[in-house]
């Protein structure tokens, strides 16, 4: 079927007349690409057209709309020539749906406020009265002692009952004001958000006879994106890693994405598609800034009305022209991955709601069960702690991108952490939290400790031992990591080192011990070395 399309790269043609003169039509949004900054939303119509030029008003557009990616197309061989996109800001007030219905609310509280405080007026008026009526003695009113005590005791029931009614109203107003306090506190958050309104475009169209066509309506928006964030489970330390793959997709286009097809993007429309290109590096001498002498001593001697913008132009002149500057079941079902070209995207076949708020929501994009061997790592210099890391090959193939993790192990959340694709080798390692039954100390012997002072340098021994112990009801494998110090001053020196039985790294000063432990187990690992600097001096990070 033949199309049409017309791509706006530059500024919108604006038409002449009212917007509202023409016929109106609902675009149904059908797609939304989402990338990690943005969103490209794809909507379609039916339009019915008469030969010739026809005009029409497409609602149901977003806002704030990125005029430079609008694409409009039709079928049929109908002609689109010309669009106009604009935002909806001709309501008194634009809010959010969010910020509509708090708003409605402290209307429909105010009300029943003002209804409180008015039966709180009248009880008033009520008391008011019976009090002053209560006023009277038996000489003036003709009753006996005993009718009049009646009629005192009738006078203060009733003011009890006004009184206790009128309690009961100020404590729903009390509540109504809680209330209300509450409520507008949510609405000034909530129209702090920057809520974007929802937008129309005005489309012109040529058809050579009358027909009808579909159409179809492409653009960006800014306000939408997403963030990976990952839920990772460990039943035990023997079988697979099952990492639930998630996005936190959230949109504020000012319109809502209802049952939409989504499909999330690995790409940033914001960071530009051009290649930067470099330039000729050019060197110069920096001088400083200096002054016409005899410029300088005229205006000295000069009257303070003699300066003039004429002058102050000269001056100008003068000094940039002394001194050069240098310019430098499964949702794996419904989910399929594309990364064939430059961005992974995520095409989600399952029907998703995102409503214009602002708020993240949750959508679930894949899970993995990857094989996976088991470790405990404990660095006892900065962390007294044994942690258990499932470690992972072949991780490259699932499309991951740096975000937060949720950790549970043994059916129990441990902890956040975070995976960060950018700083991983052919080994990717998930850190399962802290196990408490892996008990590590890290002491300095002081029995070994020294200093002595030889000539003008002072000689300093350090002496570690780091003792664990397995208190689990099986073997681990356990990595301990410490480190020496590495000198970057020649009259620091360190010498006599001994890294025991660890994997030493001579540039970096960093020791590893790889251990077996049966269960309740212990072994000891060693370390130690000695400083020599000169007298007099205090060494920095010593401990």
């Amino acid at each position: 079927m033949a199309q049409a399309r017309i791509t706006l790269t530059g500024a919108f043609l604006l038409f002449a007349g009212s917007l509202y003169a023409q016929p109106q039509q609902k675009l149904n949004i059908e797609q939304a690409t989402v990338f990690l900054s943005g969103a490209e939303l794809t909507s379609t119509a039916k339009v019915t057209l008469v030969k010739g030029e026809n005009e029409f008003i497409f609602t149901n557009v977003a806002g704030d709309v990125n005029s430079q990616s609008l694409t409009v197309s039709a079928t049929n061989g109908v002609v689109v020539e010309a669009a106009t996109f604009q935002n909806n800001y001709l309501a008194a007030e634009v809010l959010s749906p969010r910020a509509t219905l708090i708003k409605d609310s402290i209307e429909i509280i105010a009300a029943d406020t003002q209804f409180v405080h008015n039966k709180i007026m009248v009880l008033g008026h009520e008391s008011g009265s019976i009090w002053k009526n209560s006023q009277v003695s038996g000489a003036n009113t003709g009753l006996s002692v005993a009718e009049l005590q009646k009629y005192l005791d009738l006078i203060d029931t009733k003011m009890e009952a006004i009184l206790n009614r009128q309690d009961v109203e100020k404590a729903k107003m009390k509540k109504m004001k809680d209330r209300l306090t509450k409520l507008n506190e949510q609405l000034t958050e909530e129209q702090g958000k920057g809520y974007q309104p929802g937008g129309q475009l005005l489309v012109k169209f040529y058809a050579k006879e009358a027909t009808t066509a579909d159409v179809a309506i492409d653009y960006v928006v800014p306000h939408a994106g997403w963030s990976p964030t990952y839920d990772i489970f460990a039943d035990d330390a023997n079988g697979p890693v099952k990492l639930f793959y998630k996005a936190n997709i959230f949109q504020n286009s000012g319109v809502k994405w209802n049952n939409v097809r989504l499909s999330l993007s690995t790409g940033n429309p914001n960071e530009g598609a051009q290649a930067p290109t470099m330039n000729p590096w050019y060197l110069s001498f920096y001088y400083m800034p200096t002054y016409n002498r005899g410029y300088k001593n005229a205006m000295a001697n000069a009257p303070a009305a003699a300066y003039s913008k004429k002058t102050e132009e000269v001056f100008d002149s003068t000094v940039s022209n002394d001194y050069t500057l240098e310019k430098p079941s499964s949702i794996n079902e419904y989910v399929s991955v594309d990364n064939a070209g430059i961005n992974t995207s995520f095409d989600i076949d399952l029907p998703y709601t995102i409503p214009s708020d602002g708020q993240q929501h949750l959508v679930a994009i894949k899970k993995y069960e990857l094989p996976a061997t088991y470790r405990y790592y404990t660095v006892p210099k900065l962390d007294k702690d044994a942690f258990l890391q499932a470690q992972i090959t072949n991780w490259e193939d699932l499309n991951l991108l740096p975000g937060k993790s949720n950790i549970f192990y043994e059916g129990t959340y441990v902890g956040q952490g975070n995976i960060d694709v950018r700083n991983l080798t052919d080994t990717m390692t998930l850190s399962l939290g802290r196990d408490k039954k892996i008990v590590v100390k890290r002491n300095r012997d002081t029995k070994l400790r020294s200093v002595k002072t030889i000539g003008t340098n002072v000689r300093e021994t350090f002496s570690y031992t780091i003792t664990v112990r397995n208190a689990r009801k099986e073997p681990i494998n356990l990595v301990v990591q410490d480190q020496q110090p590495v000198s970057n001053d020649k009259d620091i020196v360190i010498d006599e080192k001994d890294a025991g039985t660890s994997e030493y790294n001579e540039t970096t000063g960093m020791m590893k011990w790889a251990l077996s432990l049966n269960p309740n187990e212990t072994k000891t690992v060693s370390f130690g070395y000695t400083i020599r600097y000169p007298r007099g001096k205090t060494v920095v990070g010593l401990r």
